[in-house]
């Protein structure tokens, strides 16, 4: 696992920055939907990768709380504002109520494909941290709700 003292909000503004040119080009020669459908997929296999770099990171075995506890990573420097709900071995489940990822995306002009830079990882990224950690969600910020509803559940 590359591990870097920037907060993971600098991470994705600077991988954002060398995304949004490449993702203008592919829109001019591929045309938008297939140009969203490839930076999906790569991001969604290097969410998967970095997943399983955190747990081989790891001493100790995987697990829903394990995973929770990297939360902090995500959310430093008011990020993210949390709605906590739930906090157990089998569930986690939270709201977020504020995401500057969210409005960093907007101010860069990449509304369009800020769901697939930060939010399409996270359902992903668990799945390369531990296969049984599944997450439901069912709104984000990203795309106009009021808030994120993340429902994360260990499945055995």
């Amino acid at each position: 696992m590359s591990k870097t003292d920037l907060p993971i909000l600098e991470q994705r503004r600077i991988e954002a920055n060398i995304i949004k040119p490449i993702y203008e080009e592919m829109v001019s020669e591929l045309g938008a939907e297939r140009a969203k459908e490839i930076l999906g997929a790569a991001i969604r296999k290097n969410a998967i990768a970095q997943g399983k770099a955190y747990a081989d990171a790891q001493e100790a075995p995987t697990s829903l709380l394990g995973f929770h506890s990297l939360l902090p990573q995500w959310t430093a420097n008011g990020a993210l504002e949390v709605e906590m709900l739930e906090e157990g071995e089998a569930e986690v489940n939270y709201n977020v109520t504020r995401c500057q990822y969210s409005e960093m995306y907007r101010e860069m002009g990449l509304a369009e494909i800020g769901h697939l830079l930060s939010c399409g990882r996270d359902g992903t990224f668990c799945t390369g941290y531990d296969p049984r950690i599944k997450l439901e969600r069912t709104q984000t910020l990203m795309q106009g709700a009021s808030h994120c509803d993340f429902r994360y559940r260990l499945e055995e």
